[in-house]
């Protein structure tokens, strides 16, 4: 995710990074273990998998977990931070949480065989933050319930919307490069990685700073209003994307990237063949989108006010996902308007026969099972399973599909709940084979 309606993110600061052995001594050691799992012929193999899977000729479906409690997560201090230094530490969770999911909860995740250093790039972002009231059932969580104050009421606070100015600190960037390659030479090579997917979604920032019944009321009551806004928003962030590519700031995401609310993005369609290496253009990219406010719009009112807005953003880019929570079962005719439309969410709320009769072949079923069976006060693994395989069995030999667990609010401290779960979705996604 580009950007957090909640906080305004500071700009990245060029300062010395300066560890002390102990420190060092952590992450070279924990970036010896990922080197080996990098080194194993299975990365390659489920590459090939999510590519094919991706350029629908699937050998079975794709399994990934995502979005995972990591508060709760914690098993023989596995993901205890040891380190001291505030960027070593930085480091030391990443590396810990590749190495708990590669152990306990895989799926078809691939480990990459480098190590990213992000450029320090900095935006602006669209000039409002969200103003809200918080309340918390777990203080450990970042998953809270929220209540917005309104902050669009009127047609002239449409100018609180700002258009983003991005910079790159060059300077931050080599620090922290150099930092890296310092810390890991002879174990794994280091990228310099700009900014890969961007997760657009100009209705999830809208009813944070509108209120959602606001916003959906006045689709109604005041039509011209609303359009102005999602013009404006997609204004800001083409507008961003812009200096993205003026200052060449993108880099390629048909990879172990993940696109949109889903998998992977391997493909052979990306980067196309109008492709400079030297310079990452949006069509040699995935792009996306979601209205998940529109759960109970009508198919016509989510055109009109979502993706036909959305279309100018959409048709610069090589494939696109589309979707995320929203049930679209009933909206697949305007989805199939959108250009080089490659996956499509399927929410846990869609109804199953009516969304595989209606992509069919034609794209990726992106099918998301329901987070809430792992937050249950006793875990059910038959039921799981059957969750999974009632889905499969109907779509059996028709469609091509990847199982996104994501949206994993709590396993109730219970994080085997999740470790069973994952095995048992590539139990039955492999009996899929063929």
């Amino acid at each position: 995710m580009l950007h957090d309606p909640s906080h305004y993110t500071p700009p990245p600061i060029a300062e010395p990074i300066h560890l002390s052995a102990r420190d060092t001594d952590i992450l070279r050691g924990l970036a010896s273990q990922v080197a080996e799992i990098t080194a194993l012929p299975v990365h390659k193999e489920k590459a090939e998998l999510w590519r094919r899977l991706n350029d629908l000729d699937s050998v079975r479906p794709m399994v990934w977990i995502n979005e995972i409690p990591w508060n709760e997560m914690n098993v023989d201090d596995e993901l205890t931070l040891r380190a001291e230094h505030p960027w070593a530490r930085d480091q030391e969770c990443e590396l810990r949480r590749t190495l708990y999911q590669w152990k306990h909860l895989p799926g078809d995740m691939v480990v990459g065989d480098y190590l990213s250093c992000p450029l320090a790039i900095h935006s602006t972002d669209f000039g409002i933050v969200e103003d809200v009231d918080i309340v918390r059932t777990d203080e450990t969580n970042d998953i809270v319930s929220r209540h917005f104050h309104i902050q669009i009421q009127e047609p002239e606070d449409l100018q609180k919307i700002k258009m983003p100015r991005v910079t790159h600190n060059e300077a931050a960037t080599e620090i922290r490069y150099q930092a890296m390659c310092e810390v890991y030479r002879g174990i794994m090579p280091v990228r310099k990685v700009g900014q890969t997917h961007i997760w657009f979604t100009p209705w999830d920032y809208l009813i944070r700073w509108w209120g959602v019944q606001e916003a959906l009321l006045d689709l109604v009551l005041r039509p011209d209003m609303v359009h102005a806004a999602v013009d404006r928003m997609v204004d800001a962030w083409r507008m961003e994307l812009d200096q993205f590519v003026e200052q060449n700031l993108l880099s390629l995401d048909n990879n172990n990237t993940r696109v949109g609310s889903g998998g992977y993005g391997y493909t052979n369609m990306l980067p196309g063949s109008a492709y400079d290496p030297a310079h990452v253009k949006p069509h040699n990219m995935w792009g996306c989108s979601n209205a998940q406010a529109f759960s109970e719009v009508s198919p016509e009112m989510h055109w009109e006010f979502a993706i036909e807005h959305d279309l100018r953003w959409l048709e610069r880019w090589g494939l696109v996902y589309y979707g995320c929570c929203e049930p679209l079962d009933g909206k697949l005719d305007i989805l199939r308007r959108i250009p080089n439309l490659r996956k499509i969410s399927v929410s846990p709320w869609c109804k199953a026969e009516r969304v595989i009769e209606g992509i069919g072949s034609d794209y990726v079923i992106s099918h998301k099972p329901n987070p809430a069976i792992l937050a249950e006060s006793v875990w059910d693994p038959v039921q799981a399973r059957k969750n999974i395989r009632d889905f499969l069995d109907k779509a059996e030999g028709r469609c091509h599909m990847e199982l996104i667990m994501k949206d994993i609010s709590t396993v109730r401290y219970a994080p085997k709940r999740l470790w069973s779960w994952a095995a048992i979705a590539m139990e039955e996604a492999e009996r899929r084979v063929g």
